[in-house]
Formats: C-alpha cells, sequence, structure tokens
C-alpha cells in the first residue's frame, strides 16, 4: 500500500452505477450474499508483530539486515496440509517512510489460524536476478495467494523499485521456494501496460470439498486488479495475463470510487475472490477522501468493502455494500505507520468450516478476524 493515490493509466475514471445494496436491515444485518460480519476473536490481535532479532543476509548487499523489524503487515493466506500459511510484507529499517524502506515477504504458519510459528528468514525477496530491476531497492509487497487443483501456489504481489509499481508473479510448490515469473502484463498488448502503475492482484477462487482453489471460468482464469477503481485480467497459464480493455482501448474499469461514500478516494482489491452460491464476491479496500468522502469515517482511513459480481459474467457486477463491513476500531488498527486507520485486508481462507480473514493494521503489524457463516457477527458498527 505503498504510493498511495497513483492514478492508474492517467486517468481520472468516472462513477459506474450498479445496483447497490444496503449494508444493513432493520436489525443491522448484513445482505444475505454478502460475508461477515467478521469477529475479531479476544486477546490474540495482532498475531504478527514486527521483530527486531531476525537477522538475513541480503543478497544484493551482502549484509546482514533486520528484515522484519520496523514494519510487518498486509498479509495473504492459504491452506497447506491443515495448517494456515500466511505470507506477511515486512520492511527493516534502511529508509523513512511507507515504500522507502525495503519490504520482503515473510512465512509464518498455525495449527489454528491464530498462533504463528515465523520461519527466520523471508521467502520472497529482491535478489540478484533478473527482476532485481523491478524489485530493487523497494523490494516485495503486499502479497495476495492462492492454490491450484493440483497443488501449485501463486502470489501475486507489487514489486516496487521506487520509480514505477508493478504486479508480479511467482509459483511454488511449498509456500517456501518460489520462482518469479516477473511483471504479469509483461508481454499483454505489446508491452503497453508494463510501463504504466499497476497493483493489487485477486484472482478468482471457488471451494472444492471445502479447500479453496483458484477457479477457471469459460476456460480461463481471472483476476481483479487495480487501485482507483476494479479491472479485470485474464489468463491461461497463471504467469502471462491480459488487461480486460474497452473500447477505448484503456482497460475497462468494472467498480470505481464514489463521492461520498468510504471508498470515495480508493477501491483496491482484497484477497482472492470466491465463488458463491450468488456470484462472484471480492472483499476490496476502500480509502475515505478527506473533502469528498463520508464524514462519518476518518479522512483517509482504509475500510473494508464488497462486491459481488454475476457467476457467469465477472465482468458484471450486481451488488455493492454502500457501506463498510469492516472498518478500523481497534488501538493496533489506528496507530503505527498509518494512524489514520486502516484494516487493510489481502488474505482471506476457509479454515474449519469458518472464513479466516488477514489484514494488516495501519502499515505496521497483522491481525486476524473470524466469519463463522453457521453463527454470523453483526458488521463493525458504524459510530
Amino acid at each position: 500500500m505503498n504510493c498511495k493515490g497513483i492514478y492508474l493509466f492517467g486517468i481520472v475514471l468516472n462513477l459506474i452505477t450498479i445496483p447497490s445494496i444496503a449494508q444493513q436491515d432493520a436489525i443491522g444485518r448484513l445482505p444475505e450474499w454478502a460475508f461477515g460480519g467478521f469477529k475479531r476473536p479476544e486477546k490474540v490481535n495482532p498475531v504478527i508483530s514486527p521483530d527486531s532479532n531476525t537477522r538475513f543476509k541480503d543478497p544484493i548487499i551482502g549484509k546482514q539486515v533486520d528484515w522484519e523489524s520496523n514494519d510487518t503487515f498486509n498479509p495473504g493466506a492459504v491452506v497447506k496440509d491443515g495448517k494456515v500459511y500466511v505470507l506477511y510484507r515486512a520492511e527493516d529499517k534502511s529508509g523513512i517512510g511507507i515504500g522507502f524502506r525495503t519490504s520482503r515477504l515473510g512465512l509464518a504458519e498455525s495449527t489454528d489460524g491464530i498462533a504463528f510459528t515465523r520461519r527466520p528468514s523471508p521467502v520472497l525477496y529482491p535478489g540478484k536476478d533478473d527482476q532485481q530491476k523491478y524489485e530493487w531497492p523497494g523490494g516485495v509487497e503486499d502479497p495476495r495467494v492462492a492454490v491450484t487443483e493440483d497443488g501449485t501456489y501463486v502470489v501475486f504481489y507489487t514489486q516496487w523499485n521506487r520509480e514505477l509499481p508493478r504486479l508480479g508473479v511467482a509459483t511454488s510448490r511449498d509456500l517456501v521456494n518460489w520462482t518469479k515469473h516477473g511483471p504479469i502484463f509483461e508481454t499483454a498488448h505489446g508491452g503497453k501496460f508494463n510501463k504504466i502503475a499497476h497493483k493489487s492482484a485477486s484472482i478468482i477462487t471457488r471451494l472444492q470439498d471445502d479447500k479453496q482453489v483458484v477457479a477457471k471460468i469459460n476456460g480461463k482464469y481471472w483476476l481483479y486488479w487495480g487501485e482507483l477503481g476494479v479491472f479485470a485480467a485474464t489468463s491461461t497459464n497463471l504467469v502471462d495475463w491480459e488487461p480486460v480493455l474497452g473500447a477505448d482501448g484503456e482497460p475497462l474499469a468494472l467498480i470505481s470510487p464514489r463521492k461520498g461514500y468510504f471508498d470515495s478516494d480508493l477501491t483496491e482489491c482484497g484477497p482472492p475472490a470466491i465463488i458463491t452460491k450468488d456470484g462472484i464476491l471480492l472483499l476490496y479496500n476502500g480509502k475515505n477522501n478527506p473533502t469528498q468522502g463520508d464524514p462519518r469515517f476518518t479522512p483517509n482511513s482504509y475500510c473494508g468493502g464488497q462486491v459481488l459480481f454475476d457467476a457467469n459474467d465477472p465482468l458484471k457486477p450486481i451488488g455493492r455494500l454502500d457501506l463498510p463491513f469492516f472498518r478500523p476500531m481497534e488501538p493496533f488498527e489506528k496507530s503505527g505507520q498509518y494512524v489514520q486507520g486502516t484494516v487493510f485486508m489481502e488474505g482471506l481462507v476457509y479454515f474449519k468450516k469458518m472464513w479466516f480473514l488477514y489484514y494488516g493494521c495501519a502499515d505496521s503489524e497483522v491481525a486476524v478476524a473470524i466469519y463463522d457463516p453457521a453463527k454470523p457477527a453483526l458488521p463493525d458498527p458504524i459510530d
């Protein structure tokens, strides 16, 4: 979540009108198609915090660095062998300010989804490889991770060289050893979009025998991506992606920020989208514009939104929450690097018949909230 406010493709998007479904009914429940509310377990959060004791020899500078000493945040998540694994962004102390340190991805595992054991070294990081020009010195940021039916893990992350953010992709069989494949739009449309800022990719998944796996729709993989609007892209191999374009030859915006709402500044894609009985559900991170947003929420705060797309047409939005279902409420969600408050969602896994949501707290720590479909909680209150 660095480089805040970048206008993708140098354009300001127009508002897109879709059917809007209010967040709460008369007694405060979410609509049937939405996930939640998500309940924060008592006295367990944050579940991952900075650690100044772990050291790692950086392959580029050849020196030991305290790679997760400053901040640990914005996690992706996946289930493997009956455990929850979290890939989290970790910043060292090499600079000052969000995006001006070096970020690497750490890996943590848990048998209950709450108490985590962390590896002492990062598993994905800038190196002396063919991606160095895209990933150094800013690093690798903000992972979203999912798994295919055959057990291949795929992670989409921001490659940040402090010049231009790009979406990168890597694959693995064990979550520890990763093969980098480079920017996802590197070859699309003659490389046109590889020279323009892009980030935040949420691949579409589905439940198969209670296991969440990457889905195909009409023979293709699909993902949603973007900050200033939600866009789409397709692929046949998970590595090379093509943005879906509009009549003007630019990426087609499916939803956009809305004046007067909690998502008036940004609509940044969250965890992997999930196919449900009602459609394709995408959780996204809405940023509240300080002058044109919803005055009930803190200016520049990030809150959680949801949008539903047609199951047979991933480009067709059919419902959208007008109010956030998840917002910064706890002290650790409103302190640290980003005091305006953020519950930045990137990891969502189906585990023990419940949905575990992993999110970044104020760009500083990792927390978890749980939605039990058998006992739905109320969404976060407005006041």
